[in-house]
């Protein structure tokens, strides 16, 4: 669903931006630390639209201290997918 409120969406390179920022700095930040650090900075609303896509995509998570971490590994799934004694129910 598209949120028409949003007046501007974010650019690809600085979603790609904000995802290896993340990836190199996996659960070290909260949320509003984290886009303090960002190497490039940018609108807090921008920064928030894409956070709610990573959170929707489930490339990160937040734990209970509000840390944001990186969960999107799929070369560990290949991996994993062929073990034949590893199967889904």
């Amino acid at each position: 669903m598209v949120d028409v409120s949003v007046i501007h969406y974010p650019q690809l390179d600085t979603v790609l931006m904000v995802e290896h920022f993340i990836q190199e700095h996996d659960g070290e930040f909260k949320k509003r630390q984290l886009w303090e650090h960002l190497p490039k900075k940018m609108m807090y609303q921008t920064y928030d639209l894409i956070i709610e896509y990573l959170l929707y995509s489930r490339k990160v998570s937040v734990d209970a201290e509000g840390k944001i971490g990186w969960i999107h590994y799929p070369e560990s799934v290949d991996a994993r997918m062929k073990h034949k004694d590893l199967f889904w129910r």
